[in-house]
């Protein structure tokens, strides 16, 4: 997830990374990278996407996302219908249309260790309001606050909303947010993630100091590398899109990964090439160039 507000800016043409294997898949950030600003997806990137899936190039979108904000793409799901959601820890089937997708796979966050890091942010951070990401449902703290313009399930303090006879407690917890109102963000992610340790995996997608936590081992790169192990796509045959650092892994992990022009220096630095931003259809000018070396 990712609020407006880009972090750095270029207008410069793509820098291409140097050629590995003819790609077979297309892995894309949706937030600031592939949606402009307004959150919607141009009249050129939606033919880009259309013109490398006829090219037999799979696309998969993978964001920060929960599974019932994705209507903004799906119409652009295409074969497979597949999406990779909030930071790798569910894979989803669009095909359904909005409200009737079907989670293929799961990769939930124990709420043991759900609670171990409520526990150890609030210790290292006073002040962090918590809000719970279930596979359809959404929990949230008194305090935390409405970013993201939805009613929240149930309000309550985090360790309630954990606990064993919580609403919605047969439900996996895909991942916990957590906020604060004073820190800066890349500080807070730092504090975090030395206090969690190897509890959970923790990342960042929004220029405010909104950390979000999942289990652990699971990120963008780790469920995408999943999902390309049953097609038999090896990482040097992907082309992979972020612009923040909850993208870094999924970045590094891609034979061949481009930073937006809007993107985190974390971003910059762990691609191996850069495009222009997101607002200028730095996906789309990627993937036109692709096709037509292919030709």
């Amino acid at each position: 997830m990712r609020e407006n507000g880009p972090v750095t800016s270029a207008t410069r043409q793509p820098e291409t990374p140097a050629a590995t294997l003819p790609p077979r898949l297309i892995a894309t950030d949706l937030d600031g990278t592939l949606l402009r600003d307004d959150k919607s997806v141009s009249e050129r990137t939606v033919a880009a996407l259309a013109a490398a899936e006829e090219a037999g190039i799979e696309v998969f979108f993978v964001t920060g996302r929960p599974a019932r904000w994705m209507d903004v793409v799906s119409d652009h799901v295409h074969g497979h219908g597949l999406a990779i959601c909030g930071n790798g820890a569910a894979v989803v089937d669009l095909h359904g249309g909005p409200g009737a997708h079907r989670f293929v796979k799961v990769r939930e966050l124990a709420r043991e260790n759900a609670l171990d890091a409520v526990r150890l942010v609030r210790e290292a951070a006073p002040g962090t309001v918590f809000a719970i990401e279930q596979t359809y449902g959404f929990y949230q703290e008194p305090a935390y606050p409405k970013l993201h313009m939805e009613i929240p399930d149930t309000l309550a303090s985090a360790e309630k909303l954990l606990a064993p006879d919580a609403p919605g407690a047969g439900e996996p917890v895909l991942k916990i947010l957590a906020f604060h109102h004073e820190l800066d963000p890349d500080a807070f992610l730092t504090v975090a993630r030395d206090a969690v340790g190897d509890r959970a995996t923790i990342t960042r997608s929004s220029p405010s100091a909104l950390l979000e936590i999942s289990g652990p081992g699971v990120s963008k790169a780790s469920t995408l590398e999943l999902c390309c192990a049953e097609r038999g796509i090896s990482p040097e045959e992907v082309v992979a899109f972020g612009d923040m650092p909850n993208d870094v892994e999924m970045l590094t992990w891609a034979g061949t990964s481009y930073a937006m022009g809007n993107a985190h220096p974390a971003v910059i630095a762990a691609a191996s090439g850069r495009t222009v931003a997101n607002n200028e259809d730095g996906v789309a000018v990627v993937i036109e160039k692709i096709l037509a070396e292919r030709l």
